[in-house]
């Protein structure tokens, strides 16, 4: 079954860019093209896509306001956010408003690509560097906390890391933490000499003995937990 796909970026050769990489995928179809919110507004009345990939910075409606009203209009569609900044304000004001996704315009193919299937089977998908800096905020609110209540050191300090043998493999838990990280799967496989198919099984594995749709979740649990460590 194909995955019908709208594309609304206002720099064209972007756009190109973007449709040339999902073609790639058999089961992609990109079935309309524009270079505004108001643009996305119409196509999606038009063609009822299943997954939005939007820029977030546009002319006349910008990605945000877009998302919302496209929400409102097909709340089973996916929207998948592009942007240049990874700020956590913009990413919160992206999910807040109804995005399953939020990408770097950094993002290679294959990043693209997983993206989209994630959130069609119901996930959502952060850019890894996106996820990084949530993980340093969530981080630095922790230790104000701590601070505030006077209690002791973090529960996250590195000494005081509990690995789920319990769930995971070794290599597992190795794989969680660099998803912590912040790591692509091209990274975590550079990191342990592995191939990215490896990395790609291994992250499989990780979601399902956690019982989490994404990486996203897996590592928020992994944090609330206290199984990895938050460098």
């Amino acid at each position: 079954m194909a995955t019908n796909i709208i594309i609304v970026d206002d720099h064209q050769l972007f756009r190109e860019g973007v449709k040339r990489i999902l073609e790639f995928e058999p089961t992609f179809k990109v079935v309309g093209e524009g270079q505004d919110g108001q643009d996305a507004l119409t196509l999606i009345d038009t063609y009822k896509p299943d997954v939005v990939i939007m820029d977030i910075n546009m002319p006349n409606i910008n990605g945000i306001e877009a998302t919302k009203l496209l929400i409102e209009k097909q709340p089973e569609a996916k929207v998948i956010i592009l942007s240049y900044h990874d700020d956590e304000n913009s990413v919160m004001t992206a999910l807040k408003a109804g995005a399953s996704g939020y990408l770097l315009k950094e993002m290679d193919a294959e990043m693209l690509i997983e993206a989209v299937k994630v959130v069609v089977a119901g996930g959502s998908y952060l850019h890894p560097k996106v996820t990084h800096n949530l993980v340093n905020e969530y981080r630095r609110l922790v230790a104000a906390t701590v601070e505030v209540k006077e209690v002791r050191p973090s529960a996250f300090s590195a000494a005081e890391i509990r690995r789920p043998l319990h769930l995971l493999t070794r290599r597992e838990c190795e794989v969680l933490q660099l998803l912590t990280d912040g790591k692509s799967n091209r990274g975590i496989g550079e990191t342990l000499f592995i191939s990215e198919k490896t990395v790609k099984n291994h992250v499989s594995n990780i979601l399902q003995k956690m019982n989490v749709n994404d990486r996203t979740q897996a590592v928020v649990v992994a944090i609330k937990n206290g199984w990895v460590e938050v460098r």
